[in-house]
């Protein structure tokens, strides 16, 4: 990895970087079961709409160029999920395996465990996603399940893995009042 990797919030200026490396996984990848590429325009709105509540949405940059996006967002709407989130972690083609999903992901769960959230999940596209469940594991995630074939995409069945992480001891004592 790089010297210069920063992780910053992101801002809408990010907008055009996020739609090519999100849409690059949409049209490409099985990460997400999304299969066209947003425009800028709605990755704007929908990083809007993750800030709106309050929840990190990140960015790795290095010498200036955009290289991995990670947020995250309610696991679920309704109000017993309030303290478990559910994290997205996405990377520029080309820099898979150079440490920029551990770096922005490290850091939003950090953040995370400062807003006294719970619970940390992940909703992994593709059982042969070995890169995105071993860096979840790296930094503490447990194997929680595997829907088999829930997604058809490129020509292929998919399944859905799902990790978890406790965020400031879990499901060992309540939450503070809200």
């Amino acid at each position: 990895m790089d010297e210069g990797l920063i992780v910053r919030d992101a801002t809408e200026i990010d907008a055009a970087a996020l739609a090519a490396i999100y849409g690059d996984a949409c049209l490409h990848g099985f990460g997400t079961f999304e299969e066209e590429a947003p425009e800028p325009a709605e990755m704007a709105r929908r990083m809007a709409e993750v800030r709106d509540l309050g929840l990190p949405y990140l960015v790795a940059e290095d010498g200036g160029r955009v290289v991995g996006m990670c947020y995250a967002k309610p696991f679920r709407p309704r109000s017993a999920y309030r303290f478990t989130v559910e994290d997205s972690v996405y990377v520029a083609p080309g820099q898979n395996g150079k440490g920029v999903g551990r770096v922005m992901l490290a850091e939003l769960i950090e953040r995370c465990e400062a807003m006294n959230l719970r619970q940390m999940t992940a909703v992994i596209g593709d059982s042969d996603n070995a890169g995105s469940i071993a860096l979840h594991a790296s930094l503490g995630f447990a194997h929680a399940g595997v829907f088999r074939a829930v997604g058809w995409k490129h020509g292929r069945w998919v399944d859905i893995v799902f990790m978890q992480r406790l965020l400031n001891g879990g499901d060992t004592t309540p939450p503070a009042k809200p």
